[in-house]
């Protein structure tokens, strides 16, 4: 009776929109494990959305910033803590970084510091392509958690993950297309037809996931896929966006018009 009870209360839920009450319970039943089993922590991060009271706690043992054994978070915390207090005095000292250097940029430079790429010529760094979208990301993660130095190991986690599927770039724009094709190819061709794929950024939103185009709010949900190890995910929102405007699209004479819809619409 019980069972059947649980089970009717969880149907009824989700009619009514409240799915994430279950979810928010079957995630606390897995933090209880001790250790973590990061394998279920994943599949949860790639089948739901993680609640957010959570989502620290979680990217953090996903992206490698806590260990699976909970009993040692307290003491890990202190030592990532002390290692943002070298790595910043360290800038602080050659001069590099001040307090009123923006965290964005300060996280850069710790960054390039702890893996032993930082140069003389640090500015020129910090305006390289890619560092410009790790700031990006850094800018999305202190809107979301905005103690530093949580911050700063979890931007440090992303732009890791922003790093394995770096050289496979192609293949995920060129899997944008295909999915794109298949899915809507009345879309697909008229984006062919007047050149837009050239001008569309796919490069910066996948290389960003999505910081700065989307609103910081609704990157949680999304990244909490890439947490979980899924860069696929950015394919799917980058469709997304695409079929969402396709009437805006279609209304479009030029590719110009078509990159003004998407800067101009719903994006940021």
């Amino acid at each position: 009776m019980a069972t059947d009870e649980r089970n009717f209360r969880s149907s009824y839920y989700e009619k009514v929109g409240f799915r994430s009450v279950e979810e928010r319970k079957s995630l606390e039943i897995l933090l209880k494990d001790k250790p973590l089993d990061r394998a279920k922590l994943t599949q949860f991060c790639l089948r739901f959305t993680v609640p957010g009271i959570y989502r620290s706690l979680l990217w953090k043992v996903l992206l490698g910033v806590l260990p699976v054994h909970v009993e040692s978070h307290e003491f890990v915390m202190l030592q990532r803590k002390e290692q943002y207090q070298d790595l910043y005095q360290s800038l602080n000292v050659m001069g590099i970084a001040t307090k009123n250097t923006p965290n964005s940029q300060l996280f850069i430079l710790m960054w390039l510091l702890e893996i032993g790429q930082l140069k003389l010529d640090y500015a020129s760094q910090i305006e390289e392509p890619l560092n410009q979208h790790l700031m990006a990301i850094t800018d999305a993660i202190l809107s979301l958690f905005p103690e530093s130095i949580d911050a700063y190991w979890i931007s440090k986690g992303f732009y890791q993950c922003v790093n394995k599927f770096q050289k496979g770039l192609n293949n995920l724009i060129q899997c944008t297309m295909a999915i794109l094709e298949k899915e809507d190819g009345t879309l697909y061709s008229y984006l062919e037809e007047i050149r837009a794929f050239q001008v569309i950024p796919l490069e910066t939103w996948f290389y960003r996931c999505f910081a700065g185009v989307l609103y910081d709010q609704a990157l949680g949900k999304i990244w909490d896929k890439l947490a979980g190890g899924s860069c696929k995910i950015l394919v799917y929102v980058a469709i997304v966006l695409l079929t969402t405007l396709r009437r805006s699209i279609f209304g479009s004479q030029t590719r110009e018009d078509v990159l003004k819809h998407l800067c101009n619409d719903f994006l940021k």
